[in-house]
């Protein structure tokens, strides 16, 4: 399985910082049913549509698919429904303050086991715009041009 405590994501949101300016980051514990565990630690999720928010004092992950496990019979769970986050009060306090403010948006990051718990890594970020998205594609395209030129200079 690898090293207790390792920190290797399960399921990661590779889209996410292409289509958003990341903010701050928060490590939430995520509370989940055992055939959701089990599907995790297979790495069979999707976190393409997902969003936290805040309602009722209480932080939550939307549209977080979590297939369901094989081996699971009437005791599977619902893949899509909301699931609780673990943060401290003062956590959840600051994230309902920058959700309320206009354009920016949670979304998680990456989900990984730590300890043999399930954490998430929530991102408060705010929605790029296409032109940004193009300078991001620029200048990934310049450095690889760039690395590709030193390359063949080391070689010949």
């Amino acid at each position: 399985m690898g090293k207790k405590g390792g920190i290797k994501p399960v399921i990661e949101n590779r889209k996410a910082r292409f289509e958003y300016h990341i903010k701050e980051n928060f490590e939430a514990g995520l509370v989940l049913v055992g055939t959701e565990v089990k599907s995790l630690r297979k790495g069979k999720g999707n976190l393409k549509d997902a969003y936290a928010t805040v309602k009722d004092g209480e932080a939550w992950i939307i549209n977080f698919h979590i297939s369901p496990y094989e081996q699971g019979n009437q005791f599977n769970h619902d893949p899509l429904r909301p699931k609780k986050l673990l943060l401290h009060r003062q956590e959840i306090n600051r994230l309902l303050g920058l959700q309320k403010e206009k354009g920016y948006t949670l979304i998680p990051l990456k989900v990984y086991f730590k300890e043999g718990k399930a954490k998430m890594d929530l991102a408060v970020a705010v929605g790029k715009k296409l032109y940004d998205k193009r300078e991001d594609i620029a200048a990934r395209d310049a450095r690889r041009d760039m690395e590709r030129a030193v390359k063949e200079k080391s070689h010949s």
